[in-house]
């Protein structure tokens, strides 16, 4: 599958069980979601036999719906069941490296934190993306360093990937991020809400007022 040029981008929430997880996911992707990442942070789905069954069944659920399916970090994992690609962080190992592994059709991103610089060398090096952010106060990512919404705006005059924004995105201020040069829009705890569907729903929104 291919990165898709703008929309949502659902990353599932930390800390769930893996029929909360399977849930969320039918849920966002219901609700318009462009791309799912599989985030795992914490204990009981990280390593282990349960992150394969799981990933294997996310991979399913996307797939039926069109959606490409990422893991975050775990390359191997990724290899594993097949996923279209992979997340990576600034310690997660090069681009290069997880291209070998996940082959040529594979969706490797990047986090750049607020890093232009960073964002053009992964351009260079091959990836299909990069993220930027955090942009607001986040559960998830609460001691990420801050990035500038300005950074949006000059990384879209000097990069032809797609650019993805994460970091504390709510409906309220998705659509500056959108307007500064965000191409997908990343979202954790925004989505995991009592009604996930709805949630994707309007920040999918946001993007029906652009010109792709």
């Amino acid at each position: 599958m291919l990165m898709p040029k703008w929309g949502l981008y659902a990353i599932t929430p930390d800390g769930k069980t893996a029929d909360e997880i399977l849930d969320f996911t039918e849920a966002v992707l219901n609700g318009g979601a462009k791309v799912l990442q599989y985030r795992f942070k914490s204990p009981p789905l990280k390593g282990g036999r349960g992150d394969v069954l799981l990933a294997k069944k996310l991979l399913e659920l996307c797939h039926a719906h069109n959606v490409p399916f990422l893991i975050n970090d775990n390359v191997e994992l990724a290899e594993t069941i097949g996923a279209d690609g992979v997340h990576l962080g600034k310690d997660d190992g090069s681009i290069l490296a997880a291209r070998q592994r996940l082959g040529e059709s594979a969706i490797i991103g990047v986090s750049c934190y607020n890093s232009i610089e960073r964002a053009i060398a992964a351009e260079k090096e091959g990836a299909n993306y990069v993220a930027f952010g955090r942009f607001f106060t986040s559960n998830s990512k609460p001691l990420a360093a801050p990035a500038e919404i300005g950074t949006l705006t000059a990384a879209k005059k000097v990069l032809t990937l797609p650019i993805v924004a994460i970091g504390g995105i709510l409906p309220e201020n998705g659509a500056s991020l959108i307007d500064a040069g965000a191409d997908l829009l990343a979202v954790i705890g925004g989505l995991a809400t009592a009604d996930s569907e709805r949630s994707a729903q309007t920040f999918a929104a946001l993007f029906s007022q652009i010109s792709h």
